[in-house]
């Protein structure tokens, strides 16, 4: 039985009760009007790159506090989480000091501020399974650790494959801190399926990675056969037709519905707001077209604004802007249906999203992914860049008149391979070479563990999508969110379109989607008085992430 203990602290955050926004635009909401099941009309998905769960919470309510770095002191009755501090053996003598694990072998240990840049992990379909070793999670640094990439390289074991035990705490990811302090935050979420970023970001948009309809360059290690005559993704596949993509990268195109196709059905507002998507726009730096770059002020480093294996919308026909064209308007952003297109078809720009809102004009569903400066991704990001996108989102969302009916959740796309101590009962099996959770060949008992079918396949099972993956966080940030609460329902990415498509009643994908499966993120609000019960602003600082 899991206890929970209340950390009794004192708290010293800048609150202020919700007022109505200044806005220079007298905001019209025209998504008011439009039938949901719950207060919330405006959702606004900020999906990060590469995080586990224990990463960014394994402390979690308690930080080091080291001088000179932002202080950070939990609320009273802060309620402990599945992490270190509830098992703190974890700490102390982990699994992973297994000799398996060679020089790599380590407890967590904490990474510093000034160690915001490290290397990527292996966060590879079977390496990641193979990490859980059977369940005994003690196969992480030979499995999927990498060395290197931290300015600060101590403790050594940094230098090692042992990086991958490494964790930050309230004094680098101040502002999730923060906003898990005043929101609700879940330690039972993961990814659907074990794997990179390609499969993640599918998966929130469909719940069905198998489906691969059209390629180029392949077969690739990047896919799996489903033993149905198709194709699974488990990899990071670039998208085909995509004007950014190379052409010389396996290339792929999915079949199936998506979510966008719910949402285009009824007609409601909706697009995905990616960094570096707008191609007409020169940076500062002279850098323009698809290579679009921008300068980390944390790092230094000059990373290319678009990702093009992040932006789920283009494997599907259906919602795809393989040209990148533009709206015809800021008012048009959101908007446009098959029978009365419109040329971006959903598919924009962060700063037209920031664009749409100054004008009053916040779509129903709002995807964002942040320039690859700013995605979390390790190598190419980092937790401060990282912060400073989201709580820019979040603070210009709270200053709007849209605030009273918004929900932001911040979720992953991954979780890097970064070591978690938590494993999840299997919910979809897989019995492919590329399988090693239970055994050789193997994600669950074959002729037992369910396998759901997928979209080409007759309604029959399909192969490659061992469910769920890594535990990763996830946050939901709203005047109606449960205050300074832990959810433990078991979800997934999966789980954030079951909400959308419960709240919209846009019906399911079907056809072998997790979504008949996934539970909704719901029991993260409180809708029981009619009222937000979460009446308080949060306005943090970008750099800090301390409040403001």
């Amino acid at each position: 039985m899991r206890h929970f203990v209340s950390v009794i602290t004192s708290a010293a955050l800048l609150l202020s009760p919700i007022a109505p926004a200044a806005s220079s635009t007298q905001a019209v909401d025209s998504q008011a009007a439009v039938a949901t099941t719950t207060p919330i009309k405006h959702l606004v998905v900020i999906f990060g790159e590469n995080v586990s769960f224990d990463h960014y919470f394994g402390t979690y309510p308690i930080a080091a506090n080291p001088p000179g770095q932002p202080r950070f002191t939990a609320l009273p009755g802060t309620p402990t989480v599945n992490n270190y501090i509830l098992s703190p053996t974890l700490l102390s003598s982990n699994p992973n000091l297994n000799v398996a694990n060679n020089s790599g072998a380590s407890n967590p240990f904490r990474l510093n501020r000034n160690q915001a840049l490290t290397a990527s992990q292996n966060h590879s379909y079977l390496p990641e399974q193979q990490s859980f070793d059977l369940g005994l999670m003690d196969r992480f640094p030979l499995r999927t650790g990498k060395g290197g990439g931290t300015p600060n390289t101590f403790p050594q074991v940094v230098n090692t494959t042992g990086l991958v035990m490494g964790y930050y705490d309230g004094n680098t990811v101040t502002a999730l801190w923060n906003y898990a302090q005043h929101f609700a935050m879940s330690d039972n979420s993961y990814n659907s399926t074990f794997g990179p970023s390609t499969p993640g970001a599918i998966n929130l948009i469909s719940g069905q990675t198998n489906g691969i309809g059209a390629s180029t360059n392949g077969p690739s290690s990047n896919e799996v056969a489903d033993g149905r005559g198709g194709f699974t993704l488990i990899g990071d596949a670039e998208a085909l037709n995509d004007a950014c993509s190379s052409t010389g990268s396996f290339n792929a195109q999915m079949t199936g519905k998506n979510v966008g196709d719910l949402m285009n059905t009824a007609g409601v507002t909706w697009g995905w707001f990616q960094g570096g998507f707008d191609t007409t726009i020169t940076n500062p730096n002279g850098s323009h077209g698809c290579s679009r770059s921008t300068v980390s002020p944390i790092t230094g480093n000059t990373v290319t604004d678009y990702v093009d294996h992040h932006q789920p919308f283009q494997y599907y026909a259906s919602t795809a802007n393989p040209t990148h064209a533009r709206p015809t308007s800021v008012s048009a952003i959101g908007t446009g249906t098959p029978a009365n297109p419109e040329p971006a078809n959903h598919q924009y720009d962060t700063h037209d999203f920031f664009d749409a809102l100054n004008a009053g004009n916040l779509p129903a569903v709002s995807f964002l992914k942040a320039a690859a400066y700013q995605d979390g991704h390790p190598s190419n990001s980092n937790p401060l860049d990282e912060q400073a996108f989201i709580v820019n989102v979040v603070n210009a969302l709270e200053a709007s008149p849209f605030w009273s009916t918004t929900a932001v959740v911040v979720a992953y796309d991954d979780s890097d391979g970064w070591y978690d101590h938590q494993a999840a009962p299997i919910v979809n099996g897989s019995f492919t070479n590329q399988d090693a959770l239970s055994g050789s060949s193997a994600c669950g008992i074959n002729g037992t563990t369910p396998v759901l079918a997928g979209p080409n396949s007759g309604g029959l099972s399909v192969q490659g999508r061992c469910s769920p993956g890594v535990r990763t966080p996830l946050l939901v940030i709203s005047p109606w969110a449960k205050p300074n609460f832990v959810d433990h329902t078991f979800t997934m990415q999966t789980s954030i379109l079951v909400f959308i498509e419960q709240n919209w009643s846009l019906g399911t994908i079907g056809g072998g989607s997790l979504d008949t499966v996934a539970l909704s993120i719901a029991n993260m609000f409180d809708f029981s008085k009619g009222t937000p019960q979460n009446s308080a602003l949060l306005t943090l600082s970008p750099t800090s992430g301390l409040p403001q």
